[in-house]
This record gives structure tokens, C-alpha cells and sequence, in this order.
């Protein structure tokens, strides 16, 4: 089974980037991959790792870069630095999350993250204007996956 992920909290203003690309990628026909609109804690994926043998994971990120990067990682290249969720709206991030299956020895084979670098987690709904605009980019990107 094959997942893609859109974390985030829709009232969070940017926090709120991988539910608005998981919700396009919805619309579209990816017939190799269930699309999953993720708000709970981070901790939850684990049970979606377990049972995947590939993921694409989108989240808002907070690594200091300009607003509206996109930062793709591959999982089992690299660790996933808790600095690029350092804003997580969760207790437990999707970095520590990624790391915790790596632990454990339960990544899915292929895991590869799309981070969005955020402007603002304040509460509020909808996204700014540097993180709307790589939305559709990072869409065709996965699409394209």
C-alpha cells in the first residue's frame, strides 16, 4: 500500500499546507497511492508507516529558510532535523515520528518528505501568499512521482 500524507491543522494558517495539497492531489487520479488528510499527532503515523511500503509526506516546515521553500528529503538518505518542525502544532512531530519508526525498524521502504517552509502558525484559516503560491508546484511535483 502507498500513501500520501498532507499533515497540518486548517486553523493554523500556514500550518495548514499539506491538507490543502492533499486535498488537490484528492482531485486528481494517483491510482497507486491513497491520499490522507493527517490532523492528528504525529505519534499516529507510526500505524501508517507499519503497513506502507511507500509514503510522500507534506508538511509546513520552520527551518529559518525563506517562506515558501520547498524541501524535499528522503527519508533513508538523510535524518529528518526536529529544526525543520521546530513549530510543530503536534506533541509529537513528524520528525521525531520518522525517527522513532527508523527506531524501530518500521519505515515504509520509500519515504519521502515535502517540507513547505511556513510564515506564519498563528490561528487563522488560510494560507499566506509566499506558501499559496508553491501549492500547485509542489502538486505537480508528487504528481509527477
Amino acid at each position: 500500500m502507498k500513501f500520501i500524507i498532507g499533515v497540518g491543522n486548517d486553523f493554523r494558517s500556514d500550518d495548514a499546507v499539506g491538507l490543502v495539497i492533499a486535498r488537490r492531489l484528492k482531485a486528481l487520479p494517483l491510482n497507486q497511492f491513497t491520499v490522507i488528510e493527517f490532523t492528528s499527532d504525529g505519534a499516529a503515523l507510526l500505524d501508517y508507516f507499519q503497513q506502507a511500503e511507500g509514503v510522500i509526506l507534506v508538511d509546513a516546515v520552520s527551518s529559518g529558510a525563506p517562506p515558501g521553500t520547498v524541501h524535499r528529503l528522503d527519508v533513508h538518505r538523510e535524518v529528518i532535523s526536529r529544526q525543520y518542525f521546530q513549530c510543530s502544532t503536534h506533541t509529537v512531530s513528524v520528525a521525531e515520528a520518522i525517527e522513532l519508526a527508523r527506531v524501530l525498524g518500521i519505515l515504509p521502504q520509500q519515504l519521502l518528505v515535502f517540507g513547505i517552509e511556513a510564515v506564519n502558525f498563528s490561528p487563522g484559516v488560510g494560507l499566506s501568499p509566499p506558501v499559496e503560491k508553491v501549492v500547485e508546484h509542489v502538486v505537480e511535483q508528487i504528481q509527477q512521482l
